[in-house]
């Protein structure tokens, strides 16, 4: 194995993964949870570089970066779905329906 790479030259992407995971949750739906998946890659990449495996820290890197954009896209299509149903009013109605099932 090739041990001669600096431990931050494979990076992490664990920022990312923590911001597009909750960003995506809160925004869009219980799918952004997928983004844990991220994160977990994200911890292996450390795991395995201190190991000196230095091909599983990249594919875990590799791996990371694409959950981080399934997280990101998720974040994304959940800010596009709150601005279309604040633009249409329909918060408006989501809320009369929700103040409709607290009072029963």
């Amino acid at each position: 194995m090739n041990t001669t790479a600096a431990p931050g030259s494979i990076p992490n992407h664990l920022a990312w993964a923590i911001i597009a995971t909750v960003l995506a949750t809160c925004l869009c739906c219980p799918l952004g949870l997928l983004g844990i998946i991220a994160i977990v890659q994200s911890n292996k990449v450390n795991s395995l570089l201190n190991q000196g495996d230095l091909d599983g820290a990249r594919r875990a890197s590799d791996s990371a970066k694409t959950w981080c954009w399934v997280a990101t896209a998720l974040a994304i299509i959940g800010v596009l779905i709150n601005i279309g149903l604040f633009a249409t009013g329909g918060m408006a109605s989501y809320m009369e329906t929700m103040q409709q099932l607290q009072n029963r």
